[in-house]
């Protein structure tokens, strides 16, 4: 018997799916402290939660059965991801069953804001009738600039078109061909801060989005702007938001989600021209169905064998050929991360080649795991080995693989090309053993890279002594070096330098490394 835990609220319609299946025992236990969710864990082969669950470390490691975890919904912070990957337990999610809940809500924020409804709407209650405190203004004419094209974002922008606003797209991986047909204008994110009416954020909350919109991106855009977030809390920095509207700066804004929940800080909350719900954005009859039957199916799915689906951390390929591609997919996307970090620009093509032995296997799943490794600095858990190839084709990625037998310098090398529109860039990696893995070459530069943790990638001139002015500064600010290794066209020339760090350099330690002596450029890298 196949053994299923459900431990947060999922609708009798999700339930139905797994209850009629003659193969499965389903337990409903909700509301488990830690503590009991470790003594309970024992003897499933799957659990399903929702957002208030932990499926921590602890929780992984004390399951002697699991071989799933289902997300009935998008976000992934509540489950140990890397803890499940290497106990080889399959995660799945349901990313696309709130899309249209969550952009309904956007919109909904935006004309609430524009037309003071909740004051208006307060006033009335209160017994008041004072119509001219309530004079709003109008979407139509209006630009929107919206940051993150994935589902939800273009959602919003289709809708936001049909009130003939203009909208503006901040993506890195929306292709400008892909920004043409949905009907958006493509733009970097200062020209889209600098001329947006109302700014709109959705995109995941990663190191690079966290505080993507703060002090300095509040300075550049017009006065009276409007600014809404029902994506995630931390994208725009809540304490320099509260400043622009005390200052006039900000004309108002709406929020949904909150860098803590419940917030701590209450500032925004109590200011008359902030609109303010509790997370609701996928609040709604329709998308807690969509959700729940979506994680049901693929969940079966995997424990009858059948396939997988929305799997964010494995692909679906044979399980012998796994084992011996297992090494390689691990490679392929962190070379995918790697190039996607380093590069600059909105990416137009990816070209990835395939060298030696490696060309005997099936290497499709290889390519995807490529791509899920460029889309996951941005896109987070709304990528997976499922979606990848769509999420590229959907922002016009264009994707080329080729293949050669003949080895020459490594038995088996993955080549990641990615062209821009501002630039190119080539990553190479190989195995030097069936499990050390190497990033052999950075944009025409040969180097012994371990792909791994933090990495410091430095653009130098290959002169004496600087690794010397890079350790000695990183030491002063207590961050380790635990490897390096080096790149140079010839004595003298351009050179690359790769240092695997033990800790995240903060950012004014990389603003004093790239304004060194003989420094060209530096990229902290997350692998």
């Amino acid at each position: 018997m196949i053994k299923v835990l459900i431990t947060d609220p999922m609708t009798k319609e999700g339930l139905k799916i797994l209850e009629s299946e003659k193969e499965l025992k389903v337990d409903v236990k909700s509301k488990l402290t830690p503590e009991q969710l470790k003594e309970t864990i024992k003897g499933y082969d799957a659990i399903i939660v929702r957002s208030a669950t932990k499926v921590t470390k602890e929780v992984i490691e004390a399951s002697d059965k699991l071989r799933v975890i289902g997300r009935a919904g998008v976000g992934l912070d509540n489950v140990d991801v890397e803890a499940a990957s290497k106990k080889g337990i399959i995660v799945l999610n349901a990313p696309a069953g709130n899309t249209i809940s969550t952009a309904e809500h956007t919109i909904a924020m935006i004309l609430s804001l524009s037309r003071n409804i909740p004051k208006a709407d307060r006033s009335i209650k209160n017994g008041e009738w004072d119509r001219k405190r309530f004079m709003g203004v109008e979407l139509y004419g209006k630009v929107l600039g919206i940051v993150g094209m994935g589902r939800i974002g273009t959602e919003v922008a289709r809708r936001a078109l049909s009130f003939q606003m203009k909208v503006m797209a901040y993506d890195p991986f929306l292709s400008a061909d892909k920004a043409k047909q949905i009907g958006v204008e493509l733009s970097d994110l200062e020209g889209l801060l600098k001329v947006s009416d109302y700014i709109t954020v959705h995109t995941p909350l990663t190191e690079e989005t966290r505080h993507i919109i703060a002090e300095a991106q509040f300075k550049i855009m017009k006065t009276g702007v409007r600014i809404i977030n029902c994506a995630r809390g931390g994208i725009i920095d809540e304490q320099a938001l509260a400043k622009a509207v005390e200052s006039g700066k900000v004309a108002g804004c709406a929020l949904d989600v909150f860098e803590n929940e419940p917030p701590k800080d209450f500032t925004l909350a109590k200011m008359d021209n902030v609109v303010i719900t509790p997370h609701i954005g996928a609040s709604t009859e329709e998308a807690q169905v969509s959700v729940s039957i979506d994680i049901a199916e693929i969940v079966l799915d995997v424990l009858l064998n059948r396939c997988i689906r929305n799997a964010v951390n494995m692909p679906c390929v044979d399980t012998e050929l796994l084992k011996i591609l297992q090494p390689y997919l691990t490679l392929s996307e962190k070379l995918g991360s790697l190039a996607a970090q380093l590069v600059e620009g909105h990416i137009k093509k990816v070209v990835i080649k395939y060298t030696g032995d490696i060309t005997n296997y099936d290497t499709a799943p290889l390519t995807i795991a490529v791509l899920k490794g460029i889309l996951t600095p941005i896109l987070q858990e709304t990528v997976n080995f499922v979606n990848a190839p769509m999420i590229a084709r959907e922002r016009g990625i264009k994707i080329d693989e080729t293949k050669t037998a003949e080895i020459e310098t490594f038995a088996n090398l993955i080549s990641v090309d990615i062209e821009t529109d501002k630039t190119k860039l080539n990553v190479d990696g190989t195995l030097f053993t069936k499990t050390d893995s190497r990033i052999v070459r950075i944009g025409g530069f040969y180097v012994e890279a371990v792909p791994s943790g933090y990495m410091l990638v430095i653009s130098n001139k290959d002169v004496p002594g600087i690794i010397g002015q890079i350790g000695t500064l990183l030491g002063k600010n207590g961050i380790n070096i635990a490897g390096m290794s080096f790149g140079r066209e010839k004595p003298g020339g351009k050179a690359v330098s790769v240092l695997n760090v033990d800790s995240v350099v903060p950012k004014e330690v990389l603003a004093k490394i790239r304004t060194a002596d003989n420094i060209h450029d530096v990229k902290q890298v997350k692998l």
